[in-house]
């Protein structure tokens, strides 16, 4: 009973999938039609809208650069600040933490109009930086209140008994509690870089050229006041939801694993 339910919540889960790609080879005749297989598939839509359109691969590019800059941003920030808060005696502990937690609950549209002032003003807009900086006030809060419990699982005598062998505060750090914490940080960074990879409010407003649009702005050059190129828009949606498959494909051990010790430990 419990593998047959199982299945059976798999199959529903990605159904949607399936009916996207399915979508993007049936002819325009039969998208408003209801067919599980595609009765006659045609492949005229990838070679037209989305093969020989340089601006697929430019969106597609500047999405994996946002994406990547804001995983590596996150754990460079992140990975520190989560040790700091688990180990090291600071004072206001309880208060960073509750306002970690507080930045959770803020939607990006409120930081949307602030930043856009700011990166104006700096000449951040329409560039990688300002995209990954902005994806990162969103991705860090959430990244060290994941990341912390980790780190505190840790028990203290490894640090102190590598301490006594001559190791360093640093070397503490980085060759004895970062290892250990490893599941934990892959999780961090996968998020981090489907955080990066589907945000669509900080690409609206930070981002006004053509070239600089992710995948998630790009979707809307498939769609204009009087027509709706639904097959070229589930096309693309294929091409855009590969990325970050392979990312979690590559590191669904460790992300389970994370997961699962960021449940249990405190």
């Amino acid at each position: 009973m419990r593998r047959f339910l199982g299945v059976a919540f798999v199959v529903v889960y990605l159904f949607p999938v399936y009916w996207m790609v399915s979508a993007s080879v049936k002819r325009p005749a039969d998208l408003a039609s209801v067919q599980l297989v595609p009765h006659s598939p045609s492949f005229d839509t990838w070679t037209s809208r989305i093969l020989s359109d340089p601006r697929v691969l430019r969106y597609v590019l500047n999405s994996v650069i946002v994406a990547s800059g804001t995983m590596v941003l996150t754990l460079a920030l992140g990975i520190p600040a989560a040790y700091a808060l688990a180990r090291l005696p600071l004072r206001g502990k309880p208060v960073l933490m509750l306002m970690m937690l507080s930045s959770l609950m803020f939607p990006a549209i409120m930081l949307a109009t602030p930043l856009f002032v700011v990166f104006s003003r700096l000449g951040l807009t329409d560039s990688y930086l300002g995209l990954i900086l902005a994806d990162t006030t969103l991705a860090l809060p959430y990244s060290i209140v994941l990341l912390r419990p980790a780190f505190a699982a840790v028990p203290r005598e490894f640090g102190e008994a590598a301490l006594i062998d001559g190791c360093s505060a640093f070397g503490v750090f980085w060759r004895i509690v970062v290892p250990l914490v490893l599941p934990g940080i892959a999780t961090v960074a996968v998020l981090a870089f489907l955080w990066g990879w589907g945000d669509l409010v900080f690409a609206l407003t930070l981002a006004s050229e053509d070239s600089m649009r992710p995948v998630t702005t790009g979707l809307w050059g498939f769609f204009g006041a009087t027509t709706s190129d639904w097959a070229g828009a589930m096309a693309f949606s294929t091409v855009a939801m590969l990325p970050p498959l392979v990312v979690f494909l590559v590191s669904q051990r460790l992300v389970i694993s994370g997961v699962a010790a960021g449940g249990t430990k405190g």
